[in-house]
């Protein structure tokens, strides 16, 4: 089980978050188990494409968290593919799934996991709808920031899409033209919708990407929740904090899991 790794103890975490102004949500692994639906998703593209490609090591969960999670789309298909020697040509965002380019393996992709959405639903995590009214009842802004192009339709499925007047997701992210993480370009700008700047916002990632884009754009404060990449992987990646569940950092909450570690510095 994972356990709670700090530099800060939870009460000071608290006690920092409530001197900042704005939060700003990654989506899937944070707010949404839609983690899961793109792990599968990924699954279904890479397994059978590396067979037919004639490619080892298969494809694996492991692959998903080193060389995807948290990135767009296309900059995941880019980087497995790169993980084993393989190069095809980008294509155009337009390109059918059933093409062999980036954009078309991308699409493929994309629509395994609409249909599983569709198909499945999906339900907020309790610990982190209960984290968003803490916050939102001391006053704090929040927006979300995420890198997928679906992030309109998975909020709208969770039920939560009307609490989140901002969202700052991977089509806007192409429109305006922004870095993906690990740059924090999509942080930076939900900050700027926010009317806030980076100092003043906490930024919360499950992904070693996304924390790499918190620290890389000095927020106030930068919160991993452990998903599964590993606590110790995201506290070298620059989190401040990492919990289990978002539930833990409530006032007087009990630890979601019982194992909770001494604490660990970050970086260690």
């Amino acid at each position: 089980m994972t356990s709670t790794q700090y530099s800060l103890s939870c009460a000071e975490t608290r006690d920092r978050l409530l001197t900042l102004r704005g939060v700003l949500f990654d989506l899937d692994g944070v707010l949404t188990p839609t983690a899961d639906v793109h792990m599968a998703a990924w699954s279904r593209l890479f397994t059978p494409f590396l067979e037919e490609q004639g490619v080892s090591p298969a494809y694996s969960d492991a692959d998903y968290f080193r060389y995807i999670d948290g990135k767009p789309r296309y900059d995941g298909v880019r980087s497995l593919l790169s993980s084993r020697g393989i190069t095809l040509p980008d294509g155009d965002p337009t390109d059918a799934p059933e093409l062999n380019t980036v954009c078309g393996l991308g699409n493929r992709k994309n629509e395994a996991f609409s249909e599983t959405l569709a198909e499945d639903g999906v339900t907020p995590y309790p610990g982190s709808i209960e984290f968003l009214d803490y916050v939102v009842s001391a006053g704090l802004a929040v927006a979300v920031v995420t890198s997928s192009r679906n992030g309109e339709k998975t909020l709208a499925a969770a039920g939560i899409r009307g609490r989140f007047e901002i969202l700052v997701d991977g089509l806007l992210s192409a429109e305006r033209g922004l870095a993906g993480k690990p740059a924090p370009d999509t942080y930076e700008l939900g900050a700027k919708l926010l009317g806030l700047t980076a100092a003043e916002c906490v930024v919360v990632e499950d992904a070693h990407s996304g924390i790499q884009a918190g620290r890389a754009g000095n927020f106030g404060l930068v919160l991993g929740v452990d998903r599964g990449v590993g606590a110790q992987t995201l506290l070298e990646a620059g989190a401040d904090v990492v919990v289990p569940d978002l539930h833990d950092l409530l006032p007087d909450a009990s630890p979601v899991h019982s194992n909770t570690s001494h604490p660990t510095e970050a970086g260690e």
